[in-house]
């Protein structure tokens, strides 16, 4: 058996290149018990060298923060954009689709070009100004409590309007995806608003930029089994994108 040392080691070594681990796999490859590997991961979490998950670690911090609309649109502004022109590309003529709040939706509502009519249902403000300037764009804008942090609106208002449609596809945006715990928000009440999308949507389409895999939010959207299709960067490690296939999720890179 492999001394501490070697163990703690053999966590980091494994945690570069994968950037994440889970405890029941090096469980098996130290012959070691799942107290022992907790414990390896606190004395390496109290080093700052990983953060401890649910059931294992990860390289970087998977606790996200909420942050002003406009300081996060200049985060990864290119990844979002090459994102939101795929995206546009699944809307059909005739469409009636959700769109939610945050920055990667908001990139695709600038490529939505329909040659003929296409619904919108909305809780972002800056997404509807965006569409309501095309003539073939019909924008309904939910109401509600307006959230100044990503120009949305959350609240009972927004929920009355989603319980009497039933839209083709939902773009969401999120703070975090994470294979155990699914797709995060920073905020409760967004969270909540965008489960009643969830249940009015035929299809869950997830924009989001590599940097969101492995994060956590405070608010619990929904489980990774809801999810139909992400779209994303080439950011995303090989071992997220054979996680996701494995559930039956679509991935497209861009």
């Amino acid at each position: 058996m492999i001394n501490i040392v070697e163990r703690h080691q053999h966590i980091l070594n494994k945690i570069q290149v994968n950037g994440s681990l889970d405890v029941h796999s090096l469980c098996k490859e130290l012959d070691v018990s799942s107290v022992t590997i907790r414990k390896d991961l606190k004395l390496l979490e109290d080093k700052n060298l990983l953060y401890r998950t649910h059931g294992g670690a990860t390289l970087n911090n998977p606790y996200t923060v909420d942050k002003p609309v406009n300081e996060k649109e200049l985060l990864q502004s290119a990844e979002k954009t090459r994102i939101g022109i795929l995206a546009s590309e699944l809307i059909e003529d005739n469409d009636s689709i959700i769109i939610a709040s945050g920055t990667t939706v908001l990139a695709l509502a600038r490529y939505i070009k329909p040659k003929g009519s296409l619904t919108v249902i909305t809780s972002a403000l800056n997404v509807a100004l965006e569409l309501v300037q095309n003539s073939n764009i019909e924008v309904i804008q939910l109401g509600g409590l307006l959230r100044k942090s990503s120009s949305s609106v959350t609240g009972p208002y927004s929920d009355n309007v989603l319980t009497n449609i039933f839209c083709s596809k939902l773009f969401l945006g999120v703070d975090g995806i994470d294979l155990e715990f699914g797709l995060t928000t920073t905020n409760a009440l967004e969270a909540h608003l965008n489960r009643q999308m969830i249940a009015s949507s035929q299809k869950i389409i997830v924009l989001a930029d590599s940097t969101k895999f492995g994060k956590r939010g405070f608010g619990r959207i929904c489980g990774m089994e809801e999810v139909d299709h992400i779209i994303t960067d080439s950011g995303i490690s090989e071992h997220t994108i054979k996680s996701l296939e494995g559930m039956g999720i679509k991935i497209s890179i861009i």
